[in-house]
């Protein structure tokens, strides 16, 4: 047990060694040493007040002064995240995957904040909205960067944004186009990963996919029903396609443990027309067991002869960024924050993923060299009407 502790320790401080120079200052260094000490400890609230409780001050001042005033970039701190993780939980399967969670806020001072639509509370919320980038490989998975959404509302508003510090340079940007931005970094940083995954309010932006497509980086990206498909007559619809799928075309696959075990489904996939350079199309179909009207699609993109069993693999990842999300709160204090200024907000976030990405790696250590599913191996697809049915 003294072994495991003084290993802990030991990570803790490779860590911190990345980034401790970007505070040019003793006192923030200790301060930012403090603050993500106090988010990997046992409270059970991590705002300013409890943290510094926790570190021993009479009072949050100092935890205020690191989150709104101290002179440290925490983008920097990200790049030294990313590094971090590629050297730890990088590997050429690696997933990156792109969604949002909400964090629900009382006042209207905050920056971002107002009422929309939380995924995370299913409804309508007064509430920020993070858009979050994931990377999830055989070693584990964990948050590695973050965007603030800001609506229109606050960006055409003057006062608001003094008010709350938001940077003149900063406009307004979509959702889509903010994962972008972090999928960008992400590849320039060279982590490795050869493929992206998202939800329909990526999947179903032309520009999301184009940029990927570009850069040759595999996709599989959810889509609604009444998505516009390309097939070999014309464009289609993923439900209109996915009712006329032959009997054959269906296979029951897993996509991936759950708490209950296999998550099985059954799956089709239609290769659609649009090969270039060695890289092609498809639109893969999950339909529940228990509930075969339960349909979901996704438009993919990959290197030709992509097996079936792969789209399947990298659909059923993105439910690894729903897990982080939940950890990352539970354990790490990622909505605990009491902040309403913009740059606070990437500061917490940031250290937040510091501390996110410490426990994964930890944790991944702790049980090094028991087989992983991620790693297996998949039969060959079999065989491949307007669209070629996989059967």
């Amino acid at each position: 047990m003294i072994d495991e502790i003084v290993g802990w320790r030991a990570g803790l401080d490779d860590l911190l060694a990345r980034f401790a120079h970007r505070f040019g200052r003793a006192e923030p260094r200790r301060q930012a040493l403090a603050y993500l000490v106090g988010l990997l400890s046992p409270l059970a609230s991590k705002n300013g007040w409890t943290l510094a409780e926790a570190a021993g001050d009479t009072t949050p001042n100092r935890m205020q002064r690191l989150l709104n005033k101290s002179a440290w970039n925490p983008d920097a701190v990200r790049d030294d995240l990313f590094a971090y993780v590629a050297e730890h939980l990088g590997h050429d399967d690696g997933v990156l995957i792109v969604d949002e969670t909400g964090f629900l806020k009382k006042g209207v001072k905050s920056a971002g904040v107002q009422r929309q639509y939380s995924g995370t509370a299913g409804r309508t919320e007064n509430c920020q909205l993070g858009v979050f980038l994931a990377y999830a490989g055989p070693q584990g998975r964990t948050l590695i960067d973050r965007e603030l959404y800001l609506p229109r509302r606050w960006c055409d508003d003057p006062a608001r944004r003094t008010e709350a510090g938001i940077p003149a340079s900063v406009g307004f940007a979509t959702k889509p186009a903010l994962g972008l931005r972090m999928l960008e970094r992400a590849v320039t940083a060279g982590l490795p990963a050869k493929w992206v995954t998202a939800d329909e309010a990526y999947g179903q932006d032309s520009k999301f996919r184009t940029w990927l497509q570009q850069q040759r980086i595999g996709y599989v990206l959810a889509v609604p029903c009444n998505q516009r498909v390309p097939t070999t007559v014309g464009s289609s619809r993923p439900d209109v396609l996915a009712a006329n799928a032959p009997a054959l075309a269906w296979k029951r696959r897993s996509c991936g443990d759950g708490a209950k075990g296999p998550r099985l489904y059954d799956w089709a996939v239609a290769s659609l027309p649009g090969m270039v350079d060695g890289y092609g199309h498809w639109l893969l179909i999950r339909r529940s067991i228990t509930d075969p009207t339960d349909l979901a699609y996704y438009l993919c993109f990959g290197p030709a002869g992509t097996q079936d069993e792969q789209l399947i693999r990298v659909a059923g990842t993105r439910w690894a960024i729903e897990e982080c999300f939940q950890t990352a709160k539970t354990e790490v204090g990622l909505d605990h924050y009491q902040v309403r200024r913009y740059d606070a907000w990437y500061r917490h976030i940031t250290l937040v993923l510091c501390a996110h990405a410490y426990l994964t790696v930890t944790a991944t250590q702790a049980k090094k060299g028991a087989p992983n599913p991620m790693t297996a191996s998949f039969p060959s697809p079999s065989a491949r009407s307007d669209v070629s049915w996989h059967t």
